[in-house]
């Protein structure tokens, strides 16, 4: 059995504190419950450091773009002579599911809906407000949350399959703090990356949880409660422990595998049973926009505007929930690209699930927004109901499609899919992060996680919903963020490094 370190004990009695934390009721403890806490530590990172995540989201962009075009483009990730695990289709579709997943589903009709009638600037319900809408929807799952999982991927793919290094956060960060990083700093670096990870991953959940309660609820006539999204979870813990325990190369592989099937299967359905033309044309002139205008709204601030909460909750909120994920997705990629070089890599991971993601939000967004524009449709109201909200929009656009009750069963099960490979990859993920980095932690390791974040999910919905599980994933991001840029340092000066070698060799 692989050695389970102290990494893994800290890392679950904080866990378990935490959750523990959020059961004590308001009342015992008025001033310290964790709803308020949380809250008012968030509060304080976007009002302060809300540029801070900006800047470090486009700075890890223009890195990974940098490597695509450098002279270390042609490094594998691995010896010489490794070939790919995975053809292009599983490996794309396993770091799809793992990277996206749930939020795709959640946001890919909602998120466009909401910008067209609250967006970042300007009068909402407009034509141009539209097209602002769908851009903003590009930007937000777009180039830069994939350039996040591209380094932190990379570095670790790099350090662990070329160099050997143990397949651990702190064990990349060596060349720029040394010796250092197999003392408490290296436990306090990983330590940091397992807590992003299940409150990142918790976050994920939670709103899959939300989302398959309000789909049972708006189709079904189900009464949408707390105790139905605690049973949901509970369901969907016991299937994927289960996915979880016979390993990468069955459950993860072929559910991610599914997933890919059944969302391409949902969106050829709306694109060809929908306004074809509308979307398509969409699609075309929106992708243009959002190349053309990437660099102002990767920079985009309202200095002149505290008080307009729009980029803290949504570009603010994405980027930290991007940072978030980071560890997990990125240990995770990694794990299914050796024998890749690092232009392959990069430009796969980058442009792929940028450009399918873009085609998703033009379809979905697209139906949204075609029935409200066009068709009188009145979708608007359900975002600000008390009993509905984001999460039913999907089921909503798809009541207008032929067969729309069956395809909103097929969004279910997608969702469904979608968060057991989400936690079962982040099951295998926390078990090589607690054991030393292993590729085949023991099956108790990553039992002991599926609970834990589960528990994690289910206390965050308890405390707040939608709010709270934004609120954690905020809040995790701003230590790793750090981190992530410290690991950027170490990846090149390693570089560097490896041509010096490279050169010494060639002169001898």
């Amino acid at each position: 059995m692989e050695k389970v370190t102290r990494v893994f004990y800290i890392s679950a009695v904080v866990a378990i504190l935490f959750i523990i934390w959020g059961i004590i009721p308001d009342d015992v403890l008025p001033n310290g419950n964790l709803s308020d806490v949380t809250t008012a530590i968030q509060a304080f990172i976007v009002d302060r450091f809300g540029w801070f995540y900006l800047l470090t989201t486009t700075g890890f962009l223009i890195f990974s773009l940098y490597l695509i075009f450098s002279k270390y483009g042609k490094i594998k990730l691995g010896k010489p002579t490794d070939k790919p695990e995975y053809s292009y289709i599983t490996w794309f579709a396993m770091l799809f599911s793992a990277g996206m997943g749930i939020g795709l589903v959640f946001w890919g009709a909602a998120e466009p809906l909401s910008h067209f009638h609250s967006p970042p600037f300007g009068e909402g319900g407009t034509d141009e407000t539209a097209k602002i809408a769908l851009r903003y929807s590009f930007f937000h799952w777009g180039l830069h949350p994939w350039a996040v999982y591209a380094t932190i991927a990379l570095a670790l793919a790099y350090f662990k399959f070329r160099k050997q290094s143990p397949g651990v956060v702190s064990a990349i960060l060596e060349p720029v703090l040394g010796d250092r990083v197999k003392g408490p700093l290296g436990t306090l670096i990983d330590f940091i990356v397992v807590f992003a990870t299940v409150f990142g991953v918790a976050t994920s959940l939670g709103f899959g949880a939300i989302q398959i309660s309000g789909g049972l609820s708006y189709v079904f006539g189900f009464e949408k409660t707390i105790t139905l999204q605690f049973v949901i979870i509970a369901i969907v813990t016991v299937l994927y422990l289960i996915s979880a325990m016979t390993g990468l190369n069955k459950g993860i592989k072929y559910l991610s595998n599914t997933n890919i099937v059944l969302a391409i299967a949902l969106m050829l359905f709306m694109l060809f049973a929908g306004p074809t033309n509308f979307i398509m044309e969409i699609f075309t002139s929106t992708f243009g926009s959002y190349i053309q205008n990437l660099p102002g709204m990767s920079f985009r601030m309202t200095p002149f505007h505290p008080d307009n909460a729009w980029l803290s909750n949504w570009t603010i909120f994405y980027w930290a929930w991007w940072i978030a994920w980071a560890p997990f997705v990125g240990t995770f990629i990694a794990r299914v690209s050796r024998g890749r070089t690092i232009r392959e890599f990069v430009s796969g991971v980058l442009l792929v699930p940028t450009i399918f993601g873009a085609i998703w939000f033009a379809v979905l967004g697209g139906s949204a927004i075609n029935l409200e524009f066009f068709q009188g449709v009145d979708l608007a109201s359900l975002l600000d109901s008390p009993n509905y909200g984001e999460e039913i929009i999907l089921f909503a656009v798809l009541e207008h499609f032929p067969l729309g009750t069956l395809m909103s069963i097929l969004a279910i099960l997608l969702i469904s899919t979608f968060f057991i490979t989400s936690a079962d990859s982040a099951t295998f993920v926390l078990g090589m992060q607690t054991t030393g980095g292993s590729l085949y932690p023991p099956n108790i390791v990553k039992l002991v996680w599926g609970i834990l974040q589960s528990g994690a999910a289910a206390i965050l919905l308890w405390q707040g919903g939608l709010n709270a599980l934004q609120t954690a994933s905020i809040i995790v991001a701003f230590p790793f963020a750090i981190i992530m840029i410290l690991i950027v340092v170490s990846l090149i000066k390693s570089f560097k490094e490896e041509a010096r070698q490279f050169d010494l060799k060639r002169k001898k």
